[in-house]
């Protein structure tokens, strides 16, 4: 049996709305607004100029359960552009883009073939031999309960296995768990490859055979930092070779700046600027957080005593010199906490965030989450949430309740 080669993405949400951005202008607004799309053409233009045999698409294709008419239409005519070059695509549809939603439906191209909300399998002949996909999609959001004990085992010694899973890890508190299973429980199926969704983190859970995450296309938030893509994969005899592949536009990050030395604000945003610059030249276009670090003490009083948003807004201004968008998202000062005195009510109200459980923000949160509009857009709450708003609230507490101000 000869080599097969086929693409491996998940989670390209696309129409994300990119909540809780703000300050950007017009032009800068709409090329993150249209960043998920972009990226999505930039999967399309590949497997176009590759010719893999075939292309997997393992849930959440679509960032809510309504699918947007425009990113609809885009997935359509990328889907139309792959037909039209003889490449199948095998894709399921995750808790985002359920089955139970309502949306205005475009028809995809006969090369297109979409799972079910039933296990099934789905065989593709390629010059190589064939390929037995295995998968289902979500009949609705929520999908708690195992699903991986209907999947068969692999039968066929001629052909490769592969299993589609839109899913989390047994066990993982970081993420909402849907279709549990665990990583014995998949290897037990003798597939060639499990191509999983679901987790935007890029993992390779397993590599003999893998057991993939390919991770989200296109981050949408500072928590799905670093270089999003795809798998390009190839299976021959057994054997398997993995080419992850950046697609994303830009890409959200941190950049450190070194402070050692400054006194002045010019230095100080000369050396924010030589930071993005070469952010710029690594990567591209990105929003950022920027790390003021090694500051000495008269730099330190001197950050202390501009506001936060007028040294965001004046840093935003020298990265506007760029040739790419490299947008300042928020400023963190490294060692304000230890330089700087917290007052008495700062330090009470930073005592008893620490000490508060899951159960305590939720309640503290419960009129944002119950909000018939704005809930839809929020996050789940779990330990890993609440531990980045409560490091989020402690550096707005540094910064606006230490003695002196």
């Amino acid at each position: 049996m000869g080599e097969i080669r086929f693409i491996h993405t998940a989670d390209l949400h696309l129409g994300s709305p990119f909540t809780g951005m703000r300050g950007l202008h017009p032009e800068q607004w709409k090329k993150l607004k249209d960043s998920t799309l972009d990226a999505f053409g930039r999967l399309i233009d590949y497997a176009v100029k590759e010719q893999p045999d075939f292309m997997l698409i393992a849930g959440d294709i679509y960032d809510g359960e309504d699918r947007s008419i425009r990113a609809q239409h885009r997935f359509q005519l990328g889907m139309q552009r792959l037909s039209e070059a003889g490449i199948p695509v095998v894709l399921s549809y995750g808790n985002h883009d359920h089955l139970s939603g309502k949306w205005t439906r475009f028809e995809l191209p006969e090369n297109v073939h979409a799972f079910d909300d039933s296990v099934s399998q789905i065989r593709l002949s390629t010059a190589n031999g064939d390929a037995v996909v295995t998968g289902f999609s979500y009949a609705q959001r929520h999908v708690k309960e195992p699903v991986i004990h209907q999947y068969p085992v692999a039968e066929e010694k001629d052909a490769v296995y592969i299993g589609m899973l839109h899913g989390s890890m047994e066990g993982d508190t970081a993420h909402a768990v849907y279709a549990p299973f665990t990583k014995q429980q998949l290897l037990s199926k003798n597939y060639d490859y499990w191509a999983l969704g679901h987790i935007h983190l890029r993992q390779e859970l397993h590599m003999d055979p893998p057991v993939i995450y390919p991770g989200n296309l296109q981050g949408r938030h500072k928590n799905e930092s670093g270089p999003k893509g795809f798998y390009d994969v190839r299976i021959s005899g057994g054997t398997s070779h993995l080419n992850f592949i950046p697609a994303s536009v830009l890409q959200f990050d941190e950049i450190q700046v070194d402070c050692s030395g400054i006194v002045h604000m010019n230095e100080l945003l000369d050396a924010c600027l030589s930071a993005a610059r070469e952010f710029a030249g690594h990567y591209g276009a990105g929003v950022v957080e920027v790390k003021l670090a090694n500051l000495n003490e008269e730099a330190f009083d001197m950050i202390k005593d501009t506001t936060e948003e007028e040294l965001t807004e004046t840093i935003r201004e020298a990265f506007s010199m760029l040739d790419d968008l490299v947008w300042a998202e928020s400023i963190a000062v490294d060692g304000m906490q230890t330089q700087a005195e917290l007052t008495p009510l700062g330090e009470e109200i930073m005592d008893r965030m620490a000490g508060w459980q899951l159960s305590d923000w939720k309640e503290v949160l419960k009129d944002l989450y119950r909000h018939p509009k704005g809930s839809r857009f929020l996050e789940a709450l779990d330990p890993s949430k609440t531990a980045e708003i409560q490091e989020a609230a402690a550096q707005k507490i540094r910064r606006g309740m230490h003695l002196g101000e």
